[in-house]
């Protein structure tokens, strides 16, 4: 099985899409793909957000598309189903962890505490989402859990920024920060594509 972290190519920020519409979510990806990005998780939070996903692996097919907001196994199947290259959840819980152990494509669970990151290793996974990151201690919780959890890395999500997340990124235990902050909601709505861009190329200097 191929790991998150390398299925991402080194590239550092996970790239967080939320489209009303597929056409939305089609110009998101394209303005994401110009920046140079490879990667990008389509959260599965609105009523066209499948949809979103077949368009973007349609129309952009030079990026890799993933499906989060992942929360029970009904979705997870329609996420499988709809191509997903890669699964990402904001919880865990027994029950998903069992399906998503058995997923023939890179999953990044989401865990917010101690007994969560145990649980999640327990199933075999080594690399996991921290999230809501912010809420859940931020870069001093991820330093703190390193020496206990010596085999695990993260993905801090929820609250990172351009300002904080070289806080996460310059931790020996994380391999990328994931947020919304570059393709924020106004641009999105003014169709500012070029702005979303920009973003992107500043978030990954």
């Amino acid at each position: 099985m191929t790991r998150f972290s390398e299925l991402m190519s080194g590239q550092t920020l996970l790239p967080i899409i939320q489209a009303d519409t597929p056409e939305q979510g089609v110009q998101i990806a394209k303005a994401m793909a110009k920046a140079g990005l490879t990667l990008v998780e389509v959260v599965l939070r609105t009523e066209a957000s499948i949809e979103a996903l077949k368009a973007i692996k349609a129309q952009v097919p030079e990026l890799k598309v993933g499906a989060g907001t992942v929360i029970n196994t009904d979705i997870l199947e329609q996420a499988l189903e709809a191509g997903s290259d890669f699964i990402v959840t904001p919880a865990v819980s027994p029950a998903l962890l069992t399906a998503l152990a058995k997923c023939n494509v890179p999953v990044l669970p989401g865990v917010s505490n101690t007994g969560d990151i145990l649980m999640a290793l327990e199933y075999g996974f080594e690399e996991q989402k921290l999230f809501p990151a912010s809420l859940a201690g931020g870069a001093p919780f991820v330093s703190a859990v390193s020496t206990v959890f010596r085999a695990v890395s993260f993905c801090p999500t929820g609250g990172v920024s351009e300002s904080n997340k070289m806080d996460y990124l310059s931790l020996n235990n994380v391999f990328a920060v994931g947020g919304t902050w570059i393709a924020k909601k106004e641009w999105v709505e003014q169709e500012n594509w070029q702005a979303i861009t920009d973003s992107c190329i500043q978030a990954l200097k």
